[in-house]
């Protein structure tokens, strides 16, 4: 009987040890079905719907947890540490989250500034003062949309016309159309005179202001002012410096024989002088446009304008607040002239005129600026000269200074005195 005891208690001991064993075996092959999952293999952790919490022992000898048994807590079943020093307690891993990196493509680029505010030009009204035309004399129109402040009317055909789109126009940066129709562009060169037009009884040099170009070879030009002589009078017309353009302030000077002439801001507005020929100033518009006409000899109508902001954009001129390179368009009528009349623009109305400029181009230019080019305003030395005059002139580098007088409210125009 104790025998059989014996053996019963030792097979209770050996199926005991078989159970520990297998117990043992199930949490070995679960772990690593956990960690196997962790690395991206299918295995034990896909036939869970929840992680099973890592088991960890405390193995730091001479703390009061060693050999201490705990398990992960849920928000890091599988990554948790146990700190022995830390009053027995599993902690989980600080988690880093750095922010994405942007691609060049991805970084937000700021939008561009809107484009300046370009006020809208105001349309000039314009009318036909010829009463030899009864059907159109005094009739009203507006300019049109490519020239809404430099037009006149064409009282033949009863209709506004561009000034700058007829032949004998000088106008923008210098953009001249000669007597045979053909348009060209002269730029000479920023503050130097020019001969446009020399004849024997005619001889008118521009006076060139402008802007340096930095990224080409020539300036910008525009012509400011004319210095005319004739017989043996000098006949000057220009536009003043000007920061901010209102056509409402006049900005033409005019001087007769070196003595300013004062206009009515009136439209129609005359001064005469009597004398033969007779020489004619009238105001085409309350300010800034006038027409001078000598008799038998020239009509020439000069319009002062500003560069705008819409130019300075689209030519890139560059203009700044303080300075608006105020300047001459010019529309020029001729009497009496020779066949061999020379000069920037005088040289197309020539008898034997053959045309240097380059067709085909879209911006023909001519070049001379030697030939034409003049020592002052009243100078009659260019290379090309052929001006005489009747009389002697006293001075051909007459000088002057702007002068203003007042004068009259009666609507009749008069030359101030020194």
């Amino acid at each position: 009987m104790a025998d059989f005891l014996t053996r019963l208690g030792g097979a209770a001991f050996l199926l005991l040890l078989l159970v520990t064993a297998a117990v043992e075996a199930v949490e070995t092959e679960s772990d690593e079905g956990s960690m196997i999952s962790e690395e991206g293999t299918v295995g034990y952790e896909l036939k869970t719907s929840k992680k099973k919490s890592k088991k960890l022992h405390c193995k730091q000898k001479g703390t009061s947890c060693y050999k201490k048994m705990l398990y992960c807590p849920a928000a890091c079943a599988r990554t948790c540490t146990f700190d022995c020093s830390n009053n027995c307690k599993t902690t989980c891993p600080t988690v880093t989250v750095s922010p994405p990196q942007l691609k060049p493509s991805d970084v937000p680029v700021p939008p561009p500034p809107p484009p300046p505010t370009i006020a809208p030009t105001k349309i000039k009204k314009v009318r036909c003062r010829n009463k030899t035309y009864p059907g159109c004399y005094y009739r009203e129109y507006s300019c049109p949309a490519s020239c809404p402040s430099t037009c006149e009317i064409d009282c033949v055909t009863c209709s506004p016309v561009c000034n700058c789109d007829r032949p004998g126009a000088v106008c923008q940066d210098p953009r001249f159309i000669g007597g045979d129709g053909l348009t060209f562009y002269f730029h000479g060169k920023k503050d130097h005179d020019f001969c446009l037009v020399t004849d024997p009884n005619l001889h008118i040099n521009g006076h060139f202001i402008g802007k340096t170009n930095i990224n080409k070879t020539r300036d910008f030009t525009w012509v400011q002012a004319l210095g005319i002589l004739f017989d043996n009078h000098q006949l000057y017309v220009g536009a003043r410096k000007t920061a901010v353009w209102d056509d409402t302030v006049d900005r033409l000077d005019l001087t007769f024989d070196g003595e300013p002439v004062y206009l009515p801001e009136s439209e129609g507005a005359s001064w005469q002088f009597l004398t033969k020929p007779s020489v004619t100033i009238t105001r085409g518009h309350t300010t800034n446009d006038v027409v001078m006409e000598v008799e038998g000899n020239f009509r020439i109508k000069a319009t002062v304008v500003p560069i705008t902001q819409k130019d300075s954009i689209i030519h890139h001129y560059g203009i700044t607040n303080d300075d608006c390179f105020a300047h001459l368009d010019l529309s020029f009528k001729f009497y009496s002239l020779t066949g061999a009349v020379n000069g920037v623009l005088g040289q197309t109305y020539a008898d034997n005129y053959m045309s240097r400029i380059k067709m085909g181009v879209q911006m023909p230019v001519l070049g001379g600026n030697m030939e034409f080019s003049s020592s002052s305003l009243f100078a009659s030395d260019c290379a090309v000269s052929r001006f005489v005059g009747q009389g002697n002139l006293e001075d051909d580098n007459f000088e002057f200074d702007y002068m203003h007088c007042g004068g009259s409210k009666t609507g009749r125009g008069m030359a101030c005195k020194h």
